[in-house]
């Protein structure tokens, strides 16, 4: 890849992340009762069933201290339940409550709505090709995460 094009990535990731926060304000999805860095623990909870918030922290690529704060705001607000591990009795696992589901669900339903409104002018193909594009870059993303010991630590926020 060209340095020149690198750079051009570079700024569209960048304008990317800035308007992230304008576009979770427009899922409207009301007020679930946690922050959005918390209920963004329920799709892999609901995908993958209950673990414990270590397992979790690692799946999200976080420090296990700020998943556990996030996790305490899903159980406050209902979405989530604390359960006894079957593999170690001294241990917790997490759970997504029935209204945890409904919120993910709510969640999705937003935002699959707001792409397809944003992309409602896109031919199918380009749609298709960038969908496919997209994926192939956050899997290279990913593995050189997991592979370069030079990668920044864990977010902690």
């Amino acid at each position: 890849m060209h340095e020149e094009q690198a750079s051009r990535l570079g700024d569209q990731i960048t304008r990317l992340i800035r308007m992230s926060v304008r576009f979770r304000g427009m899922l409207k999805t009301g007020d679930l009762g946690a922050e959005f860095s918390a209920l963004m623990l329920l799709p892999p909870l609901r995908a993958m069933g209950p673990m414990r918030v270590t397992d979790l922290a690692e799946i999200k690529g976080a420090d296990p201290s700020t998943v556990s704060r996030q996790a305490a705001q899903l159980v406050k607000a209902g979405l989530a339940r604390r359960e006894a591990d079957p593999a170690d009795g001294r241990a917790s696992r997490l759970a997504v409550t029935d209204t945890g589901v409904a919120a993910c669900e709510r969640l999705r339903e937003g935002r699959v709505a707001l792409i397809t409104q944003v992309l409602a002018d896109w031919p199918t193909e380009q749609v298709t090709a960038f969908t496919t594009l997209f994926d192939q870059f956050n899997d290279a993303v990913e593995a050189h995460l997991r592979t370069d010991p030079g990668a920044p630590p864990r977010e902690t926020s």
